[in-house]
């Protein structure tokens, strides 16, 4: 004998089972999802044209990196924005009625559809951007591979700074015998490394400066006085290249850091704005 539960066998039958039905309306998720992709594309289109139409080439031109990193940073929360607003408003008006179902409940099932829409327009965005960066980076080898077979047509390409460091160690030996040490590639090759270990630990050593000195003296045909006045003159200068160097990297390291956190905030605001998008398009498609 069954325990009394205080309630009959006939209000029992009479009680509503479980819907069958899942409540996700996958048709609409997916319909907002790709119209928020495509919105996305538009607008990052439209945003590359307006960047690169704000930089320039030529120095002390066009917008600086910092108003570029900031720029492009309010321009991620606008594509997120319009793009996840439209995608949640289309997932709500499309999607089908739910009868019979209390107002909260329909509520966070509005949200919930809107926040699925968004997430599956930032999976949808990411695989079309992993294609383009596969793209990105096959054309580049390409390039890179067209540009060292005419390397002798590259007068244009910016100098490394193995090139500069060459540079200097030419300034170096000049003078009255600049034949010997163009014929000595060693004595070069001993140099360049001096410089290369010296300018890597912080300064080249009082030591190493002094047996440059001598060395280039010897090879050149100057006087010690001249030769060690040109070895404070190309360390100088390689600190100097050296210090920008690293410079370019923090500010490299600074605008990726701050692309990052923009792009992470604008997704934030992105899943909140589909989320309510999608929930105002759900209501006006209920009183409707």
């Amino acid at each position: 004998m069954a325990p009394s539960t205080g309630v009959s066998y006939a209000e029992a039958a009479d009680r509503p089972v479980e819907s069958a039905v899942s409540a996700v309306s996958w048709a609409a998720i997916i319909g907002g999802a790709v119209a928020a992709a495509s919105a996305t594309l538009v607008l990052l289109a439209l945003g590359s044209g307006l960047g690169l139409a704000s930089i320039s080439p030529w120095r002390n031109a066009g917008a600086s990196a910092t108003a570029f990193t900031v720029g492009a940073g309010i321009w991620l929360i606008v594509v997120q924005w319009l793009s996840s607003g439209l995608g949640g408003y289309i997932t709500g008006r499309l999607r089908t009625k739910w009868v019979g179902t209390h107002t909260h409940e329909v509520f966070f099932r509005d949200t919930a559809h809107g926040f699925l829409t968004w997430a599956l327009a930032s999976v949808i965005g990411a695989l079309m951007l992993a294609s383009a960066a596969s793209s990105a980076i096959g054309t580049a080898t390409q390039a890179t591979a067209t540009a060292a077979s005419g390397a002798a047509q590259g007068a244009g390409a910016a100098a490394s700074m193995a090139q500069s460091r060459d540079y200097d160690v030419d300034t170096l030996y000049r003078g009255e015998k600049p034949e010997m040490a163009a014929t000595d590639p060693a004595t070069r090759a001993e140099t360049t490394r001096i410089l290369a270990k010296g300018i890597t630990s912080g300064d080249v050593p009082a030591a190493d400066r002094t047996y440059l000195a001598q060395l280039i003296a010897s090879r050149t045909g100057i006087s010690q006085d001249d030769a060690q006045k040109r070895v404070e003159s190309v360390v100088a200068q390689e600190k100097d290249a050296e210090a920008k160097a690293r410079q370019a990297a923090d500010t490299a390291r600074k605008s990726a850091s701050a692309v990052s956190i923009f792009t992470a905030l604008s997704m934030v605001i992105g899943a909140f704005i589909a989320s309510a998008a999608a929930a105002l398009g759900g209501s006006l498609r209920d009183e409707v």
